[in-house]
């Protein structure tokens, strides 16, 4: 009788053991696990990632005997005092020019896509003509130099293919044709790379080249 209670107490310090080591042991789900896996890929892919990333900033440090084009192209000669000046009185006129041309852009997208109506366009449109106007006279007052003659003639006719392009954007408010929109964009396309142009010798910063 003995050894059977001795027994059952080994029993049960053996099982209660067993209920102890189970309870301490992660019960992880499967979705735990797929997290876990997860996880490991997004380690390993950034480890990767470093790893590529510091030899290639190694590889783009080390020196080279290879001359870059552009290293090779030479500096440009600085302006002149007259030029200089010329430049300087027509940048805010620039930028008037730039910011009417970009908001009755916008304008005409918004209302492609039904997110502007006729109303607010017409407004964007006369506002841009009286600015194309505007330019245009404080263009023609200033006087460049002989050297940005031929820039301050092509930059005057950019104006005027804006100014066109606002007039045919602007009949379609009086026969109520949205394909004024179309015949509008190649005179304003046409006037913009006239204006980069002069951009990128005027202003190098805002034009960088391509």
């Amino acid at each position: 009788m003995g050894r059977k209670d001795a027994g059952s107490r080994v029993s049960s310090v053996r099982d209660r053991r067993r209920l102890v080591q189970s309870a301490s042991l992660p019960l992880w789900s499967p979705r735990v696990k797929r997290n876990l896996a997860a996880v490991a890929v997004l380690t390993l892919i950034g480890i990767v990632a470093f790893a590529v990333t510091h030899e290639t900033t190694k590889a783009a440090r080390a020196p080279t005997s290879v001359v870059s084009p552009r290293a090779a192209v030479p500096a440009r000669p600085a302006f002149t005092s007259a030029e200089e000046t010329y430049i300087r009185a027509l940048w805010p006129i620039h930028g008037e020019v730039e910011r009417s041309t970009v908001r009755l852009s916008l304008g005409q997208i918004f209302y492609k896509i039904n997110d502007l109506d006729r109303r607010a366009l017409k407004a964007r449109a006369d506002e841009a003509l009286a600015t194309y106007r505007r330019s245009e006279a404080r263009i023609r007052a200033l006087e460049p130099p002989a050297s940005v003659r031929h820039e301050h003639e092509e930059y005057l006719t950019a104006v005027d293919l804006f100014r066109q392009s606002v007039v045919e954007v602007l009949k379609m408010f009086e026969d109520g044709r949205d394909d004024h929109l179309n015949a509008a964009y190649p005179l304003s396309q046409q006037a913009s790379d006239k204006i980069r142009e002069v951009g990128l010798k005027f202003w190098r910063n805002e034009f960088p080249p391509n």
